[in-house]
């Protein structure tokens, strides 16, 4: 029986106009009924998941974030951080040097905003707006962030920040954790951090395994938690890498993909909605398996 259930939140427990359906919120809710703990995992900070926590009855039921890609675990009921991780105070001039030399902007956070050199990014904007959260701009990047912090962001064009993630994992592979949440977000975070790391933590607090637990995402951050899950579910909308690694691929994030989920491996539905969304979903998940056989066969 599954007792955890974890979700990425943008793009696959919101759809694409960043709303919960009521759909999944009703699933969801069963789910919880049911004894079912909610994990949201996100790149996003603590204060723009507590919102959406707060919209699924957190107060009520309990649950857990999971914010800054495992940077830092909550027990929401009670308050506690169960784990935190911060960057080392050294890498932030350096971070902001590598920023300005390769063209791309920086951001980090205090506890109610985006800080920035450049608040009219339009990725800046969008991971604002995404959050809920006002964009401080301050003159010194690294004068505004004295502070302990969780995470840097590097924002650009998808092509470019590619080529920038890779220069920065070939610097600072050995220090920290880098690697993209969605193409224009490059995620600098310390070492150690992703979200399958942190949910083992979770875990090992709750006296659970990863065999109790289903993880759904989308993103290039989510995949290490779907590789790590007892059933890892890729939405349709997901990545290509995600999809090919994960056990199963349900709806996209606009079909109620993670309400569909729910209804099949967790309230056990075996009506004719689930018999649809089986039929529809066959095609995907041959097509997903068959790519992942013949990637293997490719490197053998």
């Amino acid at each position: 029986m599954y007792k955890l259930l974890v979700l990425d939140i943008d793009g696959t427990l919101t759809d694409s106009a960043k709303k919960i359906s009521r759909t999944t919120k009703r699933a969801l809710r069963r789910a919880q009924n049911k004894g079912v703990k909610i994990v949201l995992a996100s790149g996003r900070p603590t204060p723009g998941i507590v919102p959406v926590a707060e919209e699924l009855g957190f107060a009520e039921h309990g649950g857990y974030i999971l914010s800054f890609n495992g940077g830092k675990i909550i027990d929401y009921k009670t308050g506690k951080t169960i784990f935190e991780s911060v960057l080392p105070g050294e890498m932030i001039p350096m971070l902001y040097e590598d920023s300005q030399a390769n063209n791309v902007s920086i951001i980090s956070y205090d506890a109610t905003s985006v800080l920035t050199e450049t608040p009219d990014d339009v990725y800046i904007i969008k991971e604002a707006k995404l959050n809920k959260m006002p964009i401080t701009k301050v003159e010194s990047f690294i004068e505004a962030v004295q502070h302990p912090v969780t995470k840097c962001l590097m924002t650009g064009d998808a092509e470019h920040l590619a080529e920038v993630e890779q220069r920065e994992k070939s610097k600072y592979g050995e220090k920290l954790s880098i690697y993209r949440s969605e193409p224009y977000f490059l995620e600098i975070m310390p070492k150690g951090i992703d979200k399958a790391q942190s949910l083992q933590r979770l875990l090992d607090h709750l006296g659970l395994t990863k065999n109790e637990m289903i993880a759904c995402g989308d993103g290039f951050n989510d995949l290490s938690m779907i590789k790590f899950a007892g059933l890892g579910v890729a939405m349709s909308n997901a990545q290509k890498i995600v999809k090919r690694n994960a056990d199963y691929i349900t709806f996209t994030n606009d079909e109620n993909g993670v309400a569909h989920v729910v209804d099949k491996y967790i309230l056990g539905k075996k009506k004719q909605r689930q018999l649809e969304w089986k039929k529809n979903l066959r095609l995907s998940n041959i097509s997903a398996k068959l790519y992942k056989y013949t990637h293997r066969l490719q490197h053998k």
